[in-house]
């Protein structure tokens, strides 16, 4: 009995010493990806097309390397899509929906956020829309203005 207690405690002191190997020692801060973003896409359904997306920080509502923003793209000829966005690190989750409801036109978007050869911000965005025409999916890319 003395052998299994003290064969359970070292166990739990080497998973212990392993898990406080693994974990950050410093909260790394968020990344500011404020900012208006030309884009093109490419949309399952519609084809081509261009865009503009405004991405404005909540800092009230981001902590360490997590950040909240308010989500606008506005596609001319389709309308203006509202949303939202949380980011950890380079990596956001995007909720977007267009304004006029009756299409059932809105979804959610993962985008990873980069540095271009120019040094222009930059994100390429998958998104799906559960609603849209029987489903929909598309691809985006994007560059800060």
């Amino acid at each position: 009995m003395k052998s299994m207690l003290l064969g359970t405690l070292l166990i739990s002191a080497v998973l212990s010493a392993h898990a406080e190997k693994s974990l950050p020692r410093t909260v790394q801060p968020y990344v500011d990806f404020s900012g208006v973003y030309t884009c093109t896409g490419d949309d399952a359904h519609e084809g081509k097309y261009t865009g503009k997306v405004t991405m404005q920080l909540k800092p009230e509502h981001s902590k360490g390397s997590y950040a909240s923003y308010d989500f606008k793209l506005e596609v001319p000829d389709y309308g203006t899509y509202l949303g939202h966005a949380a980011a950890n690190g380079n990596v956001a989750a995007m909720h977007f929906a267009l304004t006029d409801q009756l299409t059932k036109d809105y979804g959610t978007g993962i985008a990873q956020f980069k540095v271009n050869k120019q040094g222009q911000l930059t994100f390429h965005k998958f998104y799906f829309e559960p609603e849209f025409k029987g489903g929909n999916t598309g691809l985006e890319d994007c560059v800060r203005q």
